[in-house]
């Protein structure tokens, strides 16, 4: 296994905007036109990638690119391009609520015949799509919560109060083996995944890139805190539940007890994560700005927007019998194979 504390290689890249975006980060290349992205697929591979790139910059970086590389002022032109690009789509395509009210409540109410990933697997997923769910969560397990840091300085009050508590647990309450980046860590050591940090970049598909670009893009603009809390609480009060069937898939697929106590803890955390979220984080910030309200709701409504789409990626993929990754993993020792198709790299 890599180092996991060790700066990622730079990935491969999926077309013209990342390419020219790698190629300036290793000072080989122009930046892409300003005006390029206006054309790309906002959703699809490039341009997803392209952002990914401009924002992990603010994270752990890329090895051999230097740190003062985040404040490079063409750089960030590209990057305001990118992103204004990906903004509108999420703008025009979003089914949003009227109200914040609805917003809430609909994150509340279970689907009698749930459908969705965590249900998949629960009742029928197979140890080698356990294998790849972790891959490609790991793009946000492994900063888990860091994203949302970005908002604290941007609150006050019992906004603030609540919202650090919470990001306390993530942090993992003062204790170094129980921050929720290192559990997710010790989840993919026992599905024999590598635990380096950014290591499945470049096998994750454009739809988990843009779950995780939403979390930046929300937490790097202080005028949408609004929508990062949205996007907060959407995580927060859905996950007990999906936490739940995921601990119930790890038990079934025989997946190790580090990857059930991953999902066990969230069960416990997030229920009471829920309902400080919903009271204080977003009760708090209404009470002193309430005309965030339709910002929280569109924050809402866009991660569920994009979790959809990945969701329905990975299991148009899976009941087809293919992997969902543009590259394969390696198989684990002792355990069943992958279908044939996961064999095939870079499957689109």
């Amino acid at each position: 296994m890599n180092d996991p504390l060790r700066e990622p290689l730079l990935p491969p890249s999926r077309g013209p905007l990342s390419a020219a975006v790698t190629a300036h980060l290793r000072g080989t290349g122009p930046l892409p036109r300003p005006a390029d992205p206006a054309t790309a697929d906002p959703y699809g591979d490039d341009l997803q990638l392209a952002l990914y790139l401009c924002y992990e910059l603010y994270y752990r970086g890329f090895a051999g690119v230097p740190p003062e590389t985040e404040w490079d002022p063409e750089l960030l032109r590209v990057r305001a391009a990118l992103e204004e690009r990906f903004r509108s789509a999420l703008r025009a395509d979003t089914p949003v609520h009227d109200n914040l009210d609805d917003a809430l409540a609909a994150l509340l109410v279970e689907p009698a015949e749930g459908t969705g990933v965590s249900h998949f697997l629960s009742a029928e997923g197979e140890l080698w799509q356990a294998r790849e769910y972790a891959a490609v969560r790991s793009l946000y397990h492994l900063k888990e919560a860091d994203p949302h840091a970005w908002v604290l300085p941007r609150l006050w009050g019992r906004a603030k109060a609540a919202m650090a508590a919470v990001e306390y647990d993530e942090f993992g309450g003062g204790r170094a083996d129980r921050v929720h980046a290192r559990l997710f860590a010790d989840l993919m050591r026992d599905l024999d995944l590598d635990t380096a940090y950014g290591r499945y970049l470049d096998a994750a598909p454009a739809e988990m890139l843009a779950v995780v670009n939403l979390m930046s893009l929300f937490g790097l603009h202080r005028e949408l805190r609004g929508a990062l809390v949205g996007h907060f609480a959407e995580v927060e009060i859905t996950s007990s539940p999906g936490s739940r069937r995921l601990a119930e898939a790890m038990r079934r697929t025989g997946a190790g007890p580090a990857a059930e106590f991953f999902y066990d803890e969230h069960v416990t955390a997030d229920a009471v994560h829920e309902q400080v979220v919903r009271h204080e984080v977003i009760g708090g910030l209404l009470e002193e700005e309430p005309e965030l309200a339709p910002d929280i709701a569109f924050g809402i409504d866009a991660t569920e927007y994009l979790e959809d789409r990945l969701g329905r990626r990975l299991l148009a993929c899976w009941r087809a019998g293919r992997t969902c990754l543009r590259t394969p993993l390696a198989p684990r020792e002792q355990s069943p194979q992958a279908p044939q198709e996961q064999q095939m790299s870079h499957i689109s």
